[in-house]
């Protein structure tokens, strides 16, 4: 069952179109419909929100200005932290040398010559 904060896959006529991550879920005027808003995740984001049924967060397909869509549930947030990993003093931290032996070297992602 999707839920907030879910990251979802939405295809459109069988073919996957985009990623969102549903943002919210709140209730509709209409009993048993649901206002579901979606990050859409592209460049620029983009938030819609679609009036769904439950049925069709959770998978079931559908159809929006007659094309099939269906939302597929790809990874909900961790439900509880990590667990917390234990400090060494700054003074015990080993180096390490790098796999070569050498220096590593910064590159620039811009200006790249």
């Amino acid at each position: 069952m999707a839920a907030e904060g879910d990251l979802v896959l939405v295809h459109v006529e069988d073919t996957p179109a985009f990623f969102a991550r549903i943002e919210s879920i709140g209730p509709d005027l209409k009993p048993e419909w649901y206002q579901v808003t979606l990050l859409v995740l592209q460049v620029p984001l983009v938030e819609v929100t679609w009036i769904l049924r439950q049925e069709y967060v959770d998978g079931v397909s559908f159809s929006m200005g007659g094309k099939k869509v269906l939302i597929e549930a790809v990874m909900a947030p961790p439900k509880k932290p990590p667990p917390e990993r234990e400090r060494v003093p700054e003074g015990e931290i080993e180096k390490q040398p790098d796999v070569d032996g050498e220096k590593g070297k910064v590159i620039s992602l811009f200006n790249r010559k």
